[in-house]
C-alpha cells in the first residue's frame, strides 16, 4: 500500500523557469518522472505551491502546510497528504528515478522496525528518493518544524532510519543516475542526451 508523492513547483532559480515543466523528449519532465514509477503506486500525489500549473496531470495537488519552511516543510506536507501508511517522496526533477530501488526501499519499510529508508551517498542523504512510514515520521517532522528546525535530516534521531549504502543501491543503479537532478539548462541537455542513448547504455528509460 504505497503512496508516491512528487514534489514540484519550486523556485527553479538556476533553470530560469519551472524545471518540472521543461520539455523532456516531448513531454513535461514531471510526467516522465511519474511514468517511471507509477506502476508501484496505489496513490499518486503532487505537492506544489503553483497548483494551476499542474492541473493537466489530473492528480491531487497539495500546497505546503508550512509555507516557506523549505525541504522540511515540503516533506511534512507530503506525508500529511498521503492516505497510505508507506510513502515514497520523490523530487520532480530526477529523470532517472529508479523503480527497482524504490521498490526495494518500500519493501524494507513493510518488513517493519524502520521508519525511513533513505539512500546515502558521498554527498549525503537523498531524502527525495526515499520511503517513509507516514504516521511515525509525520509526528517527528511536525515536532521538528515546531521547534524551528530547518535541516531535512534534523528529525532523524527521533525515528529508526535505515541508510541504504552505495553497495546496495548501486546494484539497482550501476550507472549512478538515480539521484541526478536537473537544476540548470546544461543539466537538462545532459540528461536528454543520456536518455537518447538509453538503449546503448542499457538504461531503464
Amino acid at each position: 500500500m504505497l503512496t508516491i508523492v512528487f514534489q514540484a513547483g519550486g523556485k527553479s532559480q538556476r533553470m530560469g523557469r519551472d524545471k518540472a515543466l521543461v520539455d523532456f523528449h516531448g513531454q513535461p519532465l514531471i510526467k516522465r518522472v511519474i511514468q517511471r514509477v507509477q506502476h508501484l503506486a496505489d496513490e499518486i500525489i503532487v505537492t506544489t505551491n503553483n497548483p494551476d500549473s499542474y492541473k493537466f496531470l489530473g492528480l491531487p495537488l497539495f500546497r505546503d502546510i508550512f509555507p516557506g519552511r523549505g525541504s522540511l516543510g515540503g516533506l511534512y506536507t507530503a506525508l500529511s497528504a498521503a492516505n497510505r501508511p508507506t510513502v515514497a517522496v520523490l523530487a520532480c526533477d530526477m529523470p532517472f528515478v529508479n523503480p527497482g530501488l524504490l521498490e526495494y526501499q518500500a519493501d524494507q519499510i513493510n518488513r517493519g522496525n524502520v521508519d525511513v529508508v533513505i539512500p546515502q551517498t558521498n554527498a549525503g542523504w537523498e531524502p527525495f528518493h526515499a520511503v517513509y512510514r507516514r504516521d511515525t515520521c509525520r509526528e517527528s517532522l511536525k515536532s521538528a518544524l515546531n521547534s524551528g528546525k530547518w535541516r531535512v535530516d534534523s528529525w532523524f534521531p527521533d525515528v529508526n532510519v535505515f541508510p541504504v549504502p552505495q553497495d546496495i543501491w548501486i546494484k539497482y543503479d550501476p550507472q549512478l543516475l538515480s539521484f541526478f537532478n536537473i537544476n540548470t539548462p546544461q543539466d537538462l541537455d545532459y540528461a536528454v542526451q543520456i536518455a537518447s542513448n538509453a538503449g546503448k547504455r542499457n538504461l531503464n528509460e
